[in-house]
């Protein structure tokens, strides 16, 4: 959960200001698909997800693949 926390922190910080630089440049979260598929398939994870707030891009570590792209509907957000 700590690692939620800081990752989003980070992620709404640096959204913001790459908004005001560049706001035609998407920021996606990377995420390894293990803390992925535990986090975000608990209810506060579903919650961040629904509401739409993050861009998720979802990686394989031990392969060196990207998994999924998971882009926020709203990218205003």
């Amino acid at each position: 959960m700590n690692d939620l926390e800081n990752a989003v922190g980070q992620y709404v910080v640096y959204h913001d200001v790459l908004e005001k630089i560049d706001p035609e440049r998407m920021l996606y979260l990377a995420v390894d698909e293990k803390p992925y598929n535990g986090i975000f398939s608990e209810p506060i994870g579903q919650l961040m997800l629904e509401n739409d707030r993050l861009n998720l891009v979802v990686f394989n570590k031990s392969e060196e693949v990207i998994v999924r792209w998971i882009p926020s509907v709203n990218t205003n957000k």
